[in-house]
């Protein structure tokens, strides 16, 4: 680990971890630590690399720090899966995070490499998603989501047809359905049959994303504020932790207010979570409507049109969703509409919420980050991809939201 002091949490997927960890949080600020940076890591495929990407992303921060602020940092361990913005290499490795459907993920896995042409072969394929993502067949749209959460229509629909769709908006054709018949050339629609596989653990790991910050991280800082009242707490949070630690604003008890600051880098969930009302439906709210105000200081969204994740695929997902308060994400003209409603935070920022700056990198780099309220930074010019995270200029953002900084 480049820094100390350091501390790793850990839940499991229902957010429930070992005991102890109040107590070792706690003990940061008996030996001095003023604040604690908190890092939630998005989808791994293992527990090494992403305590890597916390060694690596909090690498900067001692040589940033104003005199005198002892800084403790913590890594949240969690159940999740490489996500990166190339098609799944390894399918097995599903198998490391959903080790009950290792039957299931077995069968998928035979279906993408032999590739039938065969409708059949699709409908079962259609079939084993379902199974996988714990939805049943029979049109309950809510059946494994729990009230007011949709299941994505991409598992219920024609999974010819979703697969041809997914297919079209990796070649570049905009998510439209092609118009020729699906007789011929089935066997090209297993491409995007890999990236419906990618968006139906999406939602697995969406759902077990809000679940550990709501249910497990949220009650542990509300513990660690009783223990160690006088401890700032940074929340950051990449990709799906952004959902993660944005989550744990939701599971703070009442009256609890630990966290001085939350920074979001490219995260994975609607720009619109945190709105009083939805643009196109005013009678509705986001998911995490007024979150932002559990927080003491500023609620950072970093964002960058570059990330292609959040631009392209997110927003497909999300469309044959139907879900724009919590799932979201979008990307100008695609679909042939460019409709906001699909947009990720990660992708162009917080909005629907009054108020809210909006700053370049080079802005809040140059004047510093706003005291509090909602801001959005448009990070493009650093970050090129959806995991292209680890830059000192990143680090300066968390540092200033802090008031940590030199």
């Amino acid at each position: 680990m480049s820094v100390e002091p350091y501390q790793e949490i850990s839940f499991d997927k229902e957010g429930d971890g070992p005991p102890g960890q109040t107590a070792a949080l706690a003990a940061l600020a008996r030996r001095g630590v003023t604040d604690l940076v908190v890092l939630a890591h998005g989808w791994n495929n293992s527990p090494s690399g992403a305590t890597r990407l916390c060694s690596d992303f909090f690498a900067p921060f001692p040589g940033l720090l104003a005199p005198g602020t002892e800084v403790g940092y913590a890594g949240v361990m969690w159940p999740s899966m490489m996500f990166t913005g190339e098609p799944v290499p390894d399918y097995r490795a599903l198998v490391t995070v959903l080790p009950e459907k290792e039957p299931v993920l077995d069968r998928i896995t035979e279906l993408l490499v032999t590739a039938p042409a065969d409708a059949g072969a699709f409908a079962e394929f259609g079939a084993l998603l379902r199974e996988l993502t714990d939805v049943s067949g029979g049109g309950d749209r809510e059946s494994a989501a729990g009230p007011g959460e949709p299941v994505p229509e991409f598992l219920v629909a024609d999974p010819v047809e979703v697969c041809a769709l997914f297919t079209e908006a990796l070649e570049g054709g905009g998510g439209a359905v092609p118009t020729e018949g699906f007789g011929e050339g089935l066997t090209r629609y297993w491409k995007g049959g890999r990236e419906a596989l990618r968006q139906a653990t999406y939602y697995v790991m969406k759902k077990r994303a809000g679940q550990v910050g709501e249910s497990g991280l949220g009650p542990l800082l509300g513990e660690v504020a009783r223990a160690a009242p006088g401890l700032r707490v940074h929340l950051v949070g990449h990709s799906m932790g952004a959902r993660l630690v944005a989550h744990a604003l939701k599971g703070l008890p009442s009256g609890a207010r630990p966290v001085a600051s939350v920074t979001l880098l490219q995260g994975a969930f609607s720009h619109y979570a945190f709105a009083g009302r939805l643009p196109h439906d005013p009678r509705r709210s986001g998911s995490l409507r007024d979150m932002q105000e559990r927080v003491r200081g500023p609620l950072v969204a970093c964002y960058s049109r570059h990330d292609t994740a959040l631009g392209v695929m997110y927003p497909l997902a999300s469309r044959l969703a139907r879900d724009s308060e919590s799932l979201g994400a979008a990307a100008p003209g695609l679909l042939g509409s460019g409709d906001p409603r699909w947009g990720a935070i990660g992708h162009d920022g917080v909005q629907a919420v009054p108020g809210t700056v909006v700053r370049t990198l080079a802005a809040v780099l140059r004047e510093g980050v706003p005291a509090s309220g909602c801001v959005s930074v448009d990070a493009a010019e650093v970050v090129l991809s959806h995991s292209d995270i680890c830059r000192p200029e990143l680090a300066r953002v968390v540092v200033s939201a802090a008031r940590a900084g030199r």
